[in-house]
């Protein structure tokens, strides 16, 4: 077999002929995700088309080829993904029966309709995790007031609570000290509409994530174990890796790992995880890249953005492998309206240090970019890039002592 021939078969979305062109990668979605995929693509020659709401999302303003249209309007996915080789997503807001519907006549989703609705529904997440044999809380949907009520009963106090559709940076999950605080969250939400879930508490040692890309082909590779460092829910630092013992670090990558072969999920899947005294359990999982995996920009020898574009035209995966031993991620969260360009000279002369802005308006909380370090102590590494967000933001005041 010639070199040629075997290319073609290794990867099917490169023909081998003559006439070969860059295959078209399209994103639902123009957020970060996307601006930094959009990023990754251009040293692959391969060509990203973008469905963007606004023509002022964050991956609309430096991409050569936009459409504008909602991922909620059936006319304009549905022509949007006939015009790419293969389509990807920034987010998970899409309706996965016009996705299902969609890939029954062939179009290539990756990752496909079924993981994407596996992602959207956190009771079905529980649900099949724990029908499979992963580690999960004890859970249950509630469907009627009563049904919360009835857990708190069976299982204890505290509960969490969730909704079972949307919500991030701790919106959506309300944790419940006893009946009342229950009742209270009940007379403000209706349980068939949010499609509540509620299980047991979790006394949290760690937070830690694994990424995991795999491709249609079957390749599949794990990241190293970080650790995320959650305030109010917000993510506001990746450390990696996690210092935790080798074995409980090799067991949180062969979970992940056998999670994204169970499902058959295609790309960057993100598996949250907590650390209890216990052992491990299963959070949440995001089928894209994901917040916990832009330390790998810099800090792995493939970022997880070119390494979901590997994974969603089926070419051979890269090396996961740590650059330096400590990386730290730090996330610019806004605390004012001030567009953290201006502040960019001054965290720009912290040594070392990788700034990524996301070209969104500045406004307290939101996520605006984030800002990663790499080096040899992990304590001396976190605190350059903490200076530097924070440099960012205006938390520390240009020309402050280091």
């Amino acid at each position: 077999m010639s070199q040629e021939e075997g290319a073609s078969i290794l990867n099917p979305m490169i023909p081998s002929d003559a006439d070969f062109s860059p295959p078209t990668v399209g994103i639902i979605g123009a957020g970060q995700l996307a601006r930094m995929m959009l990023q990754a693509a251009i040293p692959l020659g391969v060509r990203v088309r973008l469905l963007a709401e606004r023509a002022d999302d964050g991956a609309a303003l430096v991409a050569p080829d936009v459409t504008l249209g909602r991922a909620d309007d059936p006319v304009a996915l549905a022509a949007f993904v006939r015009s790419c080789d293969a389509t990807t997503f920034d987010h998970e807001l899409v309706d996965a029966d016009a996705l299902a519907a969609l890939e029954a006549t062939g179009h290539g989703l990756r990752p496909g309709a079924g993981t994407v609705a596996l992602a959207q529904d956190k009771r079905r997440q529980r649900q099949l995790l724990g029908n499979l044999g992963f580690p999960v809380p004890p859970h249950r949907p509630v469907d009627a007031p009563a049904d919360l009520l009835e857990f708190g009963a069976a299982y204890g106090w505290p509960v969490v609570a969730k909704a079972g559709r949307g919500g991030y940076d701790g919106r959506g999950v309300w944790v419940l000290g006893g009946p009342e605080e229950a009742e209270d969250l009940l007379a403000q939400v209706n349980p068939a509409a949010v499609e509540l879930l509620v299980e047991t508490w979790v006394p949290i040692e760690r937070e830690l994530a694994v990424l995991v890309a795999r491709r249609p082909a079957g390749e599949v590779v794990a990241y190293p174990l970080v650790e995320t460092v959650q305030i109010e829910g917000i993510c506001h630092e990746i450390l990696a890796p996690a210092e935790v013992e080798p074995r409980l670090a090799a067991e949180a990558e062969d979970l992940a790992l056998s999670i994204a072969t169970s499902i058959e999920s295609t790309g960057v899947l993100a598996v949250e995880l907590f650390q209890t005294a216990e052992g491990l359990v299963v959070n949440e999982l995001a089928a894209r890249p994901h917040n916990s995996g832009h330390w790998t920009i810099e800090g792995a020898a493939t970022s997880q953005f070119e390494q979901h574009l590997r994974a969603v035209l089926d070419w051979p995966l890269g090396s996961t492998a740590l650059q330096a031993p400590a990386v730290a991620t730090v996330n610019v969260l806004g605390r004012d309206a001030v567009d953290p360009l201006h502040r960019l000279p001054a965290a720009l002369a912290v040594e070392g240090v990788h700034v990524h802005l996301y070209g969104k308006a500045a406004r307290a909380g939101r996520k605006l970019g984030h800002v990663t370090a790499l080096g040899q102590d992990r304590v001396e590494v976190r605190d350059r890039a903490v200076r530097a967000a924070g440099l960012l933001t205006g938390a520390v005041p240009a020309g402050s002592a280091s």
